[in-house]
């Protein structure tokens, strides 16, 4: 067995100070608030001044550390490799809009990942598509030329819709979150359509209005991207879909919690009206997270620049440079959420939004997926199913 002593460790409800959690077979064994002497066959780590929380899962990471997850054979299992050392346990692979021939490579990549895991690597769970059914007005970053409409109507270039939907259809397992704006023309059909083949359906990039994002979460939808961000503004007389998804009770908002996308008292209004059993923190971040300020990256395609978050040659906000572990600070720090409640929207909500049983919570027999913090919140070892992942 292995045993992690004399931590503050956060639970589901409250932090358990100079607690101790004892692994076994994958497994958490024990939750144990008095020190328990281990026998000299157990493996034992003395974590006094540490914070233990529940792996973070992010469903909206499209790349780290120079790599992103369209660039071929192999990047999702490099990526995986790296996400580790923030405390990622699990995370959604997440592409652009992109070409047929891209997309069939990004999901033979997540298949091959998920299949043949390797030691030391977070948990590659199905794909996020942040797709090619998207409002071309609300595009941001997506690239003009991979749009397309659920119908076909009107299509130019070299592949169409349907073409996209046949990699959907011919490699479900693998594709999570497909990202959706509800108000195209063929969209609520089409929504209707992946969710019964068990896709999670997330309203984004749009410009909706009210009535539309709730026809969507109608047709099925249960999910926001990145909310606030590639959407209309909250109007009093016209809330849109930012106000639809605030609005709704069974709608999980993601939201990128690295203080330039949404402004931190926005933050705090979406944890308001929702709670944090219904908003996820994403990173939605990109090949540039983890690289120095002035790096050069690529999202998709298209180059980018690292500042203060990734941008594109014209200046148009390109995704994030966040990493999860700095997403969990700020939310502690600039938010003011409690390690709890930070754990919450990190771990446990993206674990019950993906059906992840077992999942995102310090509990006993849940999954030992677990991060060990410093006292100032950085990674020090990160655990996947009882075996150190990162750190010593």
């Amino acid at each position: 067995m292995i045993y992690l002593s004399d931590a503050d460790i956060v639970l589901p409800d409250r932090i358990l100070s100079s607690g101790t959690l004892v692994l076994e077979d994958g497994r958490i064994a024990a939750i144990l608030s008095e020190p328990r002497a281990p026998s000299p066959h157990d493996v034992h780590f003395d974590l006094r001044h540490h914070l233990v929380v529940p792996g973070f899962i992010d469903v909206h990471v499209h790349g780290v550390e120079g790599t992103d997850t369209l660039e071929g054979p192999g990047a999702i299992a490099t990526i995986a490799g790296r996400l580790t050392r923030h405390g990622v346990t699990a995370f959604c692979p997440t592409s652009i809009a992109c070409t047929p021939d891209d997309l069939r490579t990004l999901l033979a990549g997540v298949r091959e990942a998920r299949l043949s895991p390797r030691s030391g690597s977070a948990r590659v769970l199905p794909a996020h598509l942040e797709s090619n059914f998207i409002n071309p007005e609300y595009r941001g970053a997506q690239p003009l030329s991979c749009l397309r409409s659920p119908t076909g109507a009107g299509e130019e270039g070299e592949f169409t819709g349907r073409e996209i939907l046949a990699e959907i259809e011919a490699a479900r397992p693998d594709v999570g979150i497909i990202t959706i704006a509800p108000e195209l023309d063929g969209a609520i059909p089409l929504i209707r359509d992946l969710v019964a083949h068990g896709h999670h359906v997330s309203l984004g990039h749009s410009g909706a209005s009210f009535d539309q994002a709730f026809e969507g979460f109608a047709a099925g939808a249960r999910q926001a991207t990145h909310l606030f961000n590639r959407m209309p503004p909250v109007n009093h007389r016209s809330p849109g879909l930012a106000g639809a998804v605030l609005a709704h009770d069974d709608v999980c908002a993601e939201i990128v919690c690295d203080g330039v996308h949404v402004h931190p008292s926005m933050v705090r209004v979406a944890l308001a009206a929702k709670g944090v059993s219904q908003v996820m923190a994403i990173t939605d971040g990109t090949a540039g997270s983890g690289l120095p300020r002035g790096a050069r990256a690529r999202l998709g395609a298209r180059g980018i620049t690292v500042t203060e978050a990734a941008y594109l040659d014209d200046g148009t906000l390109a995704g994030s440079v966040l990493t999860m572990d700095r997403a969990f600070a700020l939310l502690v720090s600039m938010m003011r959420l409690s390690p709890v409640e930070a754990a919450t929207v990190c771990a446990t909500t993206p674990a019950r939004a993906l059906g992840l049983q077992g999942f995102g919570v310090i509990a006993e027999n849940a999954v030992a997926d677990l991060v060990v913090l410093s006292s100032d919140l950085k990674v020090v070892q990160t655990w996947i199913g009882g075996e150190l992942a990162f750190g010593t």
